[in-house]
């Protein structure tokens, strides 16, 4: 086997990248993975390399075999010009902010943005003097008309974190470089495989490798790939300034999960599907929000835009007590109550985003409840909750 270039990958589909993508057994002595190259100090054979920084890696926080190879990965399985990684989620979605805005400019945030996303603008980027502005996620091309003389860039995130509102991306972008603002994109329930952010037009598009790349729940990681070698330029600027590093053994086990990216994907659409529309005929459920289901509001531009869907989604209970919901939830055997998603495991987790959203209002009739389902049998998560359910009822 040999070396592919970035290039020569395009000519594959998405299943045989992600097996083929920064792997080179010529440079790993004929391993199949890349090894784990720990290391701050990089020596260099003369003064005249070390004068001209002649060397493939310079130092420890520019990266290394490990790393770069789950770079080459990861922007083979984007499509862009160039990616960095970052320690966690949340970073991959602050990261691109800072580098793409200054003192004075003012950026426009989906109201159905991941929270901490949120209290970063909210915080960090009012402290810099960078004004946020909180919009609807459904208003389209219409958010043209929030614009400022200062905006410099719009953050998208669909579907929406815990509400899952499906934004035009299309409109959003044609909108946004009319006016030369850079648009961002947390894609993270999709990932490039379910939504093609740079094809769309997207500038820096966003994973939580947290997630679904790395699969497995056993690491903090974010990816942020740029469409344009420009974009690129600032972001890796930005990355190097801050000196923010993932570590190698995080690199090396997110590449390794991202292998069975597509086949765990596939799977777990499938169940969380099925899932659904099993928790869509329970009467204890007033509505399902699921962009993948035909009833959801969503749906019309899911189906557009989207060639599949993750298995994160979010049910509204009935009118009931919040006695009753825990009674539901703490007796689920196969269920774990935790903020993450995109392992292998079922999670559910009580929400109510009512307190902070400021641009629209979440009128949700009960109680809500986010599922991601894992790759458990579907007919033994069925069960569990239907006896959580049972629960519910006794307790109402």
């Amino acid at each position: 086997m040999r070396k592919y270039t970035p290039k020569e990958l395009t000519r594959f589909n998405d299943r045989t990248r992600l097996v083929l993508a920064g792997r080179d057994p010529s440079d790993s002595f004929g391993f199949v993975n890349p090894p784990i190259v720990r290391g701050s100090t990089v020596l260099y054979p003369n003064m005249s390399d070390f004068m001209q920084r002649k060397a493939r890696f310079m130092y420890g926080t520019r990266g290394n075999p490990t790393i770069e190879a789950l770079e080459t990965a990861v922007n083979s399985l984007e499509g862009g010009a160039g990616c960095v990684l970052v320690p966690t989620g949340l970073m991959a979605c602050t990261l691109p902010l800072l580098a793409c805005l200054n003192a004075g400019d003012h950026v426009l945030i989906p109201d159905s943005v991941y929270r901490p996303t949120r209290m970063f603008c909210d915080s960090m980027l009012k402290r810099m003097g960078i004004e946020s502005s909180y919009y609807d996620p459904l208003i389209a091309g219409d958010v043209a008309k929030l614009f400022k003389a200062n905006t410099r860039a719009i953050f998208t995130e669909s579907p929406g974190s815990q509400t899952f509102e499906v934004q035009d991306i299309p409109a959003i972008v044609e909108a946004a470089h009319a006016r030369d603002l850079v648009v961002l994109m947390d894609n993270t329930w999709a990932t490039p495989l379910y939504f093609d952010a740079h094809a769309f037009g997207v500038d820096y598009a966003i994973q939580a490798g947290t997630k679904y790349l790395a699969g497995h729940s056993d690491v903090l990681i974010g990816t942020i790939s740029a469409r344009t070698p420009e974009l690129y330029k600032k972001l890796r600027e930005t990355w190097e300034q801050l000196g923010v590093l993932v570590g190698s053994e995080d690199a090396f086990l997110t590449l390794r999960g991202s292998r069975t990216l597509r086949v765990r994907l596939a799977e777990q659409e499938k169940a969380g599907l099925e899932m659904a529309q099993w928790l869509q005929a329970r009467s204890e459920v007033a509505a399902v929000h699921y962009p993948a289901l035909p009833e959801d509001p969503g749906h019309k531009l899911w189906k557009r835009d989207f060639t599949g869907a993750s298995s994160l989604f979010a049910i509204t209970l009935k009118p009931t007590s919040t006695q009753s919901v825990a009674a539901m939830l703490d007796g689920l055997e196969l269920f774990g109550m935790g903020a993450s998603w995109g392992g292998y495991e079922s999670l559910a987790l009580p929400f109510d985003c009512s307190a902070y959203r400021t641009a629209t209002k979440w009128n949700a009739v009960g109680p809500n409840i986010r599922f991601h389902i894992g790759l458990e049998d579907v007919e033994d998560l069925k069960a569990d909750l239907a006896a959580g359910f049972e629960r519910l009822r006794a307790t109402a």
